[in-house]
């Protein structure tokens, strides 16, 4: 039985009202888990098709753009001089220059960039992940105001004509690069911090910058090192800011910090995937080690819920980058080397499943009925929402693409290691 209609599961979300069809504002859109009700998002396109502009990016970032009001905001890591790389070790690298980091302002409709400002600076020989960038995490852009992140290197408010408004350095050591991106809950900005010496997660006042709450990891990770992004729900307990982190996931409440309850996965670490919500159950995917598990959680409880709030959990065809998706109770996900799959929200019991070659890492979205994953060569295989497999089209845009696909009214935003381009 081939599903028809799609549903829209951000009513149990919060931070993100008021929001036009057309507006992309924060990593994985309006409600963070990529839903999107934007109409006639193309299915179509080519480096030389169905391209109407495109933006030579002057630095390298794998954070995604947002989009507000016609204006494309965007950051990157800008190198001053002549990149030179050094390998470190299999899973990092060195580089031999600094870079500075930028917020970037482009008119949606013709490409053109509006502003660009430094925001912070990564000094020579940091080390980052070939597969992360120094600018991986997406902006947060509002009514009057682009939030970015940059990790260890920097946390700034802008106004929309890119004038500084505040700036804050937050100090760990990361592992690998810094990555996850904020969130604005309310008055407050909130990004997880786990490092390699220290994990923690924080809330910084949104009009000033200064510290409201900061808690740290209450489970003793052996590899501390995490890059997930949280997410507010709503459910009859209230408010829970829903933060992965090695070795366990917790529910803090967003307005002090407390931590509400946790769930153990022991010895998984370097957390990527954004947690989703549907049908009252947290949906989380584990890290490396191993094989990557996908837990369905009961939110709620205080303490150590690991025993009684797991409501079943599978580690087939789990991702370790890409995020889940979740449409009509079931649970789409593609796998880091290319299965897509489909299950039963309720049990985990898988549906289908389909290879669709190459390797994955952004995350997929949903528009009218149509999932779009997106290769790290470029290829996007688009299905249908369905409990049976249908391939809708796949586009290949011939460069290595890392960044979540955002869509618009008409078009589509795709970032490649050089290039944003504005499909339509």
């Amino acid at each position: 039985m081939r599903s028809i209609q799609f549903a829209f599961v951000g009513l149990f979300l919060l931070g993100a009202t008021n929001l036009s069809a057309e507006d992309w504002q924060q990593f994985r859109g309006p409600t963070g888990q990529g839903i999107s009700e934007c109409q006639n998002v193309p299915t179509k396109w080519s480096p030389s098709e169905n391209v109407v502009w495109t933006f030579n990016d002057p630095g390298k970032g794998w954070s995604s753009p947002v989009i507000q009001n016609d204006r494309v905001y965007m950051t990157t890591a800008v190198p001053l001089g002549e990149e030179k790389v050094s390998s470190e070790s299999k899973d990092s690298r060195k580089v031999e220059i600094p870079y500075s980091l930028k917020a970037i302002c482009l008119n949606a409709k013709t490409g053109d960039l509006l502003w660009s400002t430094q925001v912070g600076e990564v000094p020579a020989e940091a080390s980052s992940h070939p597969k992360n960038s120094h600018a991986s995490g997406t902006p947060i852009v509002t009514e009057d105001r682009l939030y970015v992140h940059f990790g260890i290197y920097g946390t700034a408010a802008l106004d929309l004509d890119g004038n500084l408004i505040w700036q804050r350095a937050i100090k760990f050591k990361p592992v690998h690069g810094c990555g996850g991106s904020p969130i604005v809950y309310k008055d407050v900005l909130i990004f997880n911090c786990d490092g390699g010496d220290h994990a923690f997660v924080m809330a910084l006042d949104k009009a000033t910058g200064e510290d409201r709450w900061k808690t740290d990891r209450s489970v003793d990770a052996k590899l501390k090192f995490s890059f997930s992004t949280p997410l507010v729900i709503n459910t009859d307990q209230g408010d829970t800011l829903v933060s992965p982190a090695s070795d366990a996931v917790y529910g803090y409440d967003p307005n002090t910090g407390k931590e509400k309850w946790h769930v153990r996965y022991p010895k998984k670490w370097s957390i990527v995937p954004r947690p989703v919500y549907a049908g009252g159950l947290v949906l989380i995917c584990t890290g490396y080690v191993g094989k990557a598990e996908l837990l369905a959680i009961r939110p709620g409880g205080s303490g150590d819920v690991t025993d009684t709030h797991v409501a079943w959990r599978d580690e087939k065809f789990v991702p370790f980058n890409p995020s889940p998706l979740v449409v009509n109770n079931m649970i789409f996900t593609v796998s880091d080397d290319g299965i897509a799959c489909c299950r039963q929200l309720s049990d985990g019991e898988i549906i289908w499943k389909k290879r669709l070659g190459g390797n994955y890492s952004a995350s997929p979205f949903l528009s009218e009925g149509k999932i779009y994953f997106l290769s790290e060569d470029g290829v996007c295989t688009i299905i249908q929402a369905a409990d049976e497999f249908e391939e809708v089209a796949t586009n290949e845009i011939e460069e290595r693409t890392l960044a979540s696909i955002v869509p618009l009214n008409d078009g589509l935003l795709l970032r490649t290691a050089s290039t944003l381009y504005r499909i339509d």
